[in-house]
């Protein structure tokens, strides 16, 4: 297993998912992964600060506007589909705010936001086109989420019969 495949499942321990660029708009990613989130019957929170509230799947939901506002971040995962400027404090916001797991969408990112995700989430930050990922376009919640999910979930039901 490799180490963003370790990431990937650890991500997915986390009881609630934050997801920054969250919105209403169904042709932005935002949307497109909070909704994959709720389609999985996973607790989600839209962070977004422009706009008080996002409609996915004809439900209004409240947005928070940084990671600092989460009510619980030391157990929600941050999945972030943002630009890379945007992307960079919202990682140090979610250092800051004691987030434990981040995972970077394709285009949310450079080297720089990457190097300092997996440095400052040690075993816990998923991005980029490391081994395991089935995606063209880099590790994807979209893409990658259910396999990782899976794989979180098997090792949570061993742990459980030790």
């Amino acid at each position: 297993m490799s180490d963003m495949q370790s990431a990937a499942r650890t991500f997915f321990t986390s009881r609630t998912f934050a997801v920054a660029g969250a919105s209403s708009d169904p042709s932005k990613f935002g949307h497109k992964i909070f909704a994959w989130y709720l389609a999985h019957d996973l607790h989600a929170v839209p962070v977004n600060p422009t706009c008080s509230s996002i409609t996915v799947r004809r439900k209004e939901f409240d947005t928070v506007a940084s990671p600092s506002k989460l009510k619980d971040p030391q157990n929600t995962g941050l999945s972030v589909i943002t630009p890379p400027p945007i992307t960079a404090q919202l990682l140090r916001e979610a250092k800051q705010a004691g987030i434990k797991a981040v995972w970077l969408q394709p285009g949310s990112f450079t080297d720089r936001e990457l190097d300092y995700a997996i440095k400052e989430f040690p075993g816990a930050a998923v991005g980029g086109y490391a081994k395991g990922t089935v995606g063209g376009e880099g590790w994807c919640v979209l893409v990658d989420g259910d396999t990782a999910m899976s794989a979180a979930a098997k090792e949570q039901s061993r742990e459980e019969k030790l």
